[in-house]
């Protein structure tokens, strides 16, 4: 399938790139995609949540009350999960959410979430650019010039490029990462997906 290049100020250059039907065009699986975005989330997680138990509550053990005779159920200690300020029971503990995922079910994942763009036509190709010292206000005309200033956007690199991703950081709806670097749930987070023309022979090797 063939798209037109365009200029980083919205305009057409006149040219188009060939992308992989391989990648680009194959009928995205969704369930694939639901594992990677799941794996993704768990791995932000930093597992650090804790409540304490009654052993670990400071506090007396001496028992509060007679065993029998005071018409009310028996109670041993003040740090007892039925009293406030007690124990918890079966609170959270520190935990790793991460998980393991095929490398070839990641791969799909990702030709779908790149699929699924071309089809809702949310796929812009750019061509490459840079910026001579870092200025959101420069990035900032860039989306202005494609229409995308409203939305969320992730701009594909090919490579790392200090200016541009210093000029976009700081807006909360654009978000700039590289070929190497790209993952589903970024991909179908972005309304527009922006891929730098370098970067789309980059990303059929990576997704072969």
């Amino acid at each position: 399938m063939e798209i037109a290049v365009l200029k980083n100020s919205g305009e057409d250059t006149g040219r188009k790139v060939n992308l992989s039907d391989d990648i680009f065009g194959i009928e995205p699986n969704d369930h694939a995609i639901y594992l990677d975005v799941k794996q993704y989330l768990a791995n932000q997680r930093q597992g650090t949540h804790k409540s304490k138990e009654r052993a670990e509550i400071t506090g007396s053990t001496r028992k509060i009350k007679k065993q029998k005779g005071t018409g009310t159920a028996r109670a041993g200690s003040i740090k007892s999960p039925i009293f406030r300020g007690g124990g918890r029971v079966f609170g959270p503990q520190p935990r790793d959410y991460s998980f393991k995922l095929n490398k070839k079910l990641k791969v799909l994942a990702r030709k779908s979430a790149l699929a699924y763009k071309v089809k809702d036509q949310g796929l812009v190709i750019l061509e490459d650019f840079s910026f001579d010292a870092p200025r959101t206000k420069d990035f900032v005309q860039v989306l202005s010039g494609l229409s995308v200033s409203n939305k969320k956007t992730l701009l594909v690199l090919s490579e790392s490029n200090k200016n541009v991703t210093l000029s976009g950081r700081n807006l909360k709806n654009a978000k700039i990462t590289t070929a190497d670097s790209l993952n589903t749930y970024d991909v179908l987070n972005a309304d527009s997906l922006l891929i730098s023309e370098s970067s789309i022979e980059k990303l059929e090797n990576l997704l072969k």
